[in-house]
């Protein structure tokens, strides 16, 4: 008798906590495409006759995808979301790029959101990766709490 009541107990238990997960937003980060660019700048000389020489120049740079670090952040700075790799599955849609090319002060992170619909619920730019996960989180926490008050009004 004692061991059923511990299946039970158990059964029970695992749905309560499945049903605790269920409770959080899947966001699926979307991935990024930023490019940076970097260029050295031509540096010239004027020798003891007068003559100029230039020295230096080139760039380098390429896509510089932030998708794994976008993902960490979400998952340190948002506990109350679920990041998954189903797109089919997630309630949200990330997509954050990285504005490359600019100097230490004026890089651009822009972001946005868009609910299962297609719809944005958020959007903006930001300095600092850490900001923009800050408000997305709390664009995501918000609209599913909504989300789950119209679905219970409306089950009512």
């Amino acid at each position: 008798m004692s061991y059923f009541f511990v299946v039970i107990l158990a059964l029970t238990f695992s749905q309560a906590l499945s049903a605790q997960t269920d409770d959080r937003p899947r966001v699926f980060i979307e991935e990024s495409n930023s490019w940076e660019v970097e260029s050295d700048p031509m540096m010239s000389s004027t020798d003891k006759k007068g003559r100029v020489h230039i020295s230096g120049g080139g760039s380098k740079g390429g896509a510089k995808p932030r998708t794994a670090e976008i993902m960490k952040r979400f998952n340190e700075q948002c506990p109350t979301c679920i990041v998954t790799n189903n797109k089919a599955k997630a309630d949200f849609i990330v997509l954050m790029e990285h504005e490359g090319g600019k100097d230490l002060f004026n890089k651009d992170n822009k972001l946005v959101v868009f609910n299962k619909d297609g719809d944005l619920i958020t959007s903006g730019s930001f300095s600092r990766p850490r900001k923009a996960v800050e408000v997305a989180c709390k664009a995501i926490d918000a609209e599913f709490r909504r989300q789950l008050q119209s679905a219970s009004s409306s089950s009512n």
